[in-house]
């Protein structure tokens, strides 16, 4: 394979009888058809690499829910926890190679009590499974190559006689930090497990999950349902235990030539029984552009709860307000998953004090209903609202005869009617947020105002004439009826 770097084509990377007679990553193309003529080259392709890559790591979560990338090449699985489901270390390390040579692929991996001699024995070595107690003699043998440093350190060590991991594991640890730079040390601790190295997972890690791993590949959809109504169940008694319900559930499965299709179904409240997952379920598969397809069968169906709500033991039957609260959800969850969540919203209140913005919209099925909406602060039973119930966005313009220059209109023109004030409160000072608006916002009055045919505005004066502003401009914001 080659590519051009540095305006070179240079080789980026070998098979097994290229690498035999010498050539290389990294040698320049016009060195290597100067040793062979007839050489068969194909361009790289980072994209479709990075594409495969994606498509492995899918995958690959048959057998752990935290896999991550390890470079443009490799992936890194921690099966902690896992094991067992295979029966040892070297089972589920004999399964991944024999269902990727089935599909035409040579991988070699490597199985240790950390990720960087995990890398390193995968990467520089046969690889297999490495026990704690041989690990660290492995370890040794190791050349420097499978250290994670920069080229310049690495060829400085080199240049000091310096050939494997063992050669710089008994030197002073402050000498090499001093010539070679803190990294070098770093490296050298976390191969052999004195520095922890975490794994960031490309997906996020479920609070809890079901999965059911099937002898014979499933090709019939009604078999499919009868498993996930199993996995449903399972699912929901672990929820049970943790007095939670699902907001967001996904459901995977896995095909046995390597597809991996997932269904995300998102609810407004939290799911607690396998009835309602179901019948969301159903409603998800029937509105998708590509159906589900079994294919050659799926070897693997798993029902994950990737977040959760603590959920309250309601009693509906003498409650109506809780009832219609559920029946809003269960519409609520429909339509998302009909329609898509992004088309069904619910208000948000937002800290702020700028009228336009104390509201977001954000899609139902992800804002929880518990948390309710102050649309009148420091409002009083008894007193008119303060806030009014329609805004405009943007305000519009109007305007405005006072009888003070500072003072609230007398009587004002919108959209080309005149309208006399018999009734005015304020003034409401908003003064405009510093820290996000620009250089020219302007504080604001706000008048709560009545006319003499009963109807009631919400304006305000942009600007402060004791502040210099010379013509402030007025602008309707609301409507209160």
């Amino acid at each position: 394979m080659v590519d051009k770097v540095a305006n070179a084509l240079r080789l980026t990377a070998t098979d097994e009888r290229a690498a035999k007679t010498g050539l290389h990553k990294g040698m320049a193309l016009t060195d290597a058809r100067a040793q062979f003529e007839q050489l068969d080259i194909a361009f790289a392709s980072p994209r479709k690499d990075a594409a495969l890559l994606e498509k492995l790591a899918d995958w690959c979560d048959r057998y752990t829910p935290l896999v991550a990338f390890d470079g443009n090449d490799g992936l890194m699985l921690d099966i902690t926890g896992c094991v067992h489901l295979f029966g040892d270390e070297q089972s589920l390390r004999k399964d991944i190679h024999q269902r990727l040579s089935q599909h035409g692929m040579i991988v070699r991996s490597a199985i240790a009590d950390n990720p960087p001699a995990a890398r390193a024995f995968a990467r520089h070595s046969p690889g297999g499974v490495i026990g704690q107690t041989e690990r660290d003699a492995k370890l040794r043998s190791l050349r420097l190559v499978s250290l994670a440093i920069e080229e310049v350190h690495l060829a400085g060590l080199k240049r000091a006689g310096l050939r494997s991991v063992g050669d710089i594991e008994v030197l002073p640890r402050a000498a090499l930090a001093a010539r070679f730079g803190a990294g070098l040390v770093d490296s050298l601790d976390a191969l052999f497990g004195s520095n922890s190295e975490p794994i960031s997972p490309r997906r996020i890690i479920p609070v809890c999950m079901a999965e059911r791993r099937m002898a014979e590949p499933l090709i019939v959809m009604e078999s499919v349902e009868l498993v996930l109504h199993a996995l449903g169940d399972e699912l929901f008694r672990q929820l049970q235990k943790r007095v939670e319900g699902a907001r967001e559930i996904e459901a995977s499965f896995f095909r046995v030539d390597g597809h991996v299709r997932r269904l995300n179904i998102q609810a407004g409240q939290p799911l607690t029984d396998t009835k309602t997952l179901f019948r969301l379920l159903k409603e998800r598969l029937s509105n998708l552009a590509d159906p589900l397809d079994a294919g050659y069968g799926f070897d693997l169906v798993r029902l994950a709860a990737v977040r959760t709500e603590r959920t309250q033991v309601l009693q509906k039957s003498l409650d109506n307000n809780v009832q219609e609260t559920g029946e809003i959800g269960s519409l609520i969850d429909r339509l998302s998953i009909r329609l898509g969540s992004g088309r069904v919203l619910r208000p948000k209140p937002v800290d702020t004090h700028i009228p336009e913005r104390a509201v977001s919209l954000e899609p139902a099925a992800q804002v929880s209903p518990s948390s309710p909406l102050e649309w009148t602060p420091n409002h009083h039973p008894g007193e008119p609202p303060i806030r009014p119930i329609r805004l405009f966005q943007p305000p519009e313009h109007i305007e405005t005869t006072a009888g003070i220059p500072d003072g609230a209109p007398a009587q004002f023109i919108w959209r080309s009617i005149r309208h006399y004030i018999v009734l005015a409160e304020g003034p409401e000072r908003i003064a405009p947020e510093w820290w996000r608006e620009h250089a020219g916002a302007l504080t604001r009055d706000y008048y709560r105002l009545e006319d003499n045919q009963g109807h009631r505005f919400w304006v305000f004066r942009e600007g402060l004439y004791e502040r210099g502003t010379v013509t402030p401009r007025w602008y309707l914001h609301g409507l209160f009826a």
